[in-house]
């Protein structure tokens, strides 16, 4: 199945990865900042950049807040309250419009995760060419209702769910007659351990819904993302920085400019590299044959007459005459010429 993800790109599985820089609350609230990553992220070659949507209402209730006051595990991710964080770090509606109208002028696609009917709502007026399901939804049905109702290509992400939630999300959006539906393998820790990414679950997932499959991915550096590409994901979403010791949320999992150009540019080799089941000589190799495989040559000076034997017989390079494989067709034939020690035979050197 192919999925038309932008008027850039469609996606399916063992396609050339879509990517996308995850830059969502990185921006740290500072509008400029975000635009440098815009910048950054096109220059790595990236297809989309993501933010998130939300607002100190639309996202958690009052009794989270009331207990994160404070955070001390890493003073530098954290500054302040939960709500105080949530407030600075926010994208405003008129501020979803400015980062848009300057993902256009760089020619790279604008999305976003929405986390509220009126988030998708603010979406769908900016006109994004998809829209996000962050892991936390993929059990909120009436959200996934409401989303699926657009028509929009759904990606969703599978962090933190059961095979028979991502099922019952999947039949949700379809119930709602939207069948364009990407679906992100997902391990929804920052950062998980190598044991617990399970990349083979691509493959299952592949099977299972025959839907395009990608991958959101948390860890450390550009290895994993890239092994998923050996998998046949056709979306890679990472976490992007331009700093790790920036302040805030993800800086510390994401990757920075050097490791996403390297996933931009070494996925779409291995993708190239993958070509298909099938076995085919290139016309390159089939070049190469002549110089590089061998031929049947006489390992002694023989006389016109003489029968040859395989003791007659040696194999070396080049391959432009009669291949080792036809050597029982050459024992027992008789020469109708003189050949010197180390010389090619040919069919035309028999009687």
């Amino acid at each position: 199945m192919k999925v038309q993800l932008s008027s850039k790109k469609e996606v399916y599985n063992f396609c050339e990865p879509y990517i996308i820089a995850e830059i969502g609350a990185n921006h740290n609230g500072d509008i400029d900042l975000a635009k440098k990553m815009i910048d950054s992220a096109v220059e790595c070659g990236c297809d989309a950049v993501k933010f998130q949507s939300w607002t100190p209402k639309s996202l958690i209730a009052k009794e989270e807040y009331d207990r994160n006051q404070s955070y001390d595990d890493s003073p530098k991710k954290h500054f302040g309250s939960l709500k105080e964080m949530v407030e600075k770090y926010y994208l405003r509606d008129d501020q979803h419009a400015e980062l848009k109208d300057y993902c256009i002028s760089k020619g790279v696609d604008f999305c976003s995760s929405p986390f509220s009917n009126e988030e998708v709502d603010l979406l769908i007026k900016l006109d994004v060419p998809f829209l996000k399901i962050a892991s936390m939804d993929i059990n909120n049905i009436p959200f996934l209702k409401y989303v699926a109702k657009t028509m929009k290509p759904i990606v969703v992400s599978t962090g933190m769910s059961t095979l028979a939630e991502i099922e019952t999300a999947v039949k949700v959006i379809k119930g709602e007659g939207n069948h364009n539906i990407v679906l992100l393998h997902c391990i929804s820790i920052y950062p998980p351990k190598d044991e617990d990414i399970h990349l083979r679950n691509i493959a299952m997932l592949q099977q299972a819904f025959n839907l395009p499959i990608g991958f959101s991915d948390h860890s450390f550096g550009a290895s994993i993302p890239l092994a998923s590409v050996v998998l046949g994901a056709c979306i890679i979403e990472k976490h992007f920085t331009l700093d790790k010791d920036l302040p805030g949320w993800d800086h510390e999992i994401s990757a920075n400019p050097e490791e996403m150009k390297t996933i931009c540019q070494d996925s779409k080799k291995i993708a190239s590299a993958l070509g298909n089941v099938y076995r085919i000589v290139s016309d390159d190799e089939e070049q190469k044959k002549s110089k590089f495989r061998r031929s049947i040559v006489v390992n002694r000076s023989m006389k016109n007459g003489e029968i040859i034997k395989e003791a007659d017989l040696a194999y070396k390079r080049p391959g432009t005459g009669i291949p080792p494989n036809e050597y029982e067709f050459v024992i027992g034939r008789k020469l109708n010429k003189d050949i010197d020690e180390d010389s090619l035979i040919n069919w035309n050197n028999f009687e």
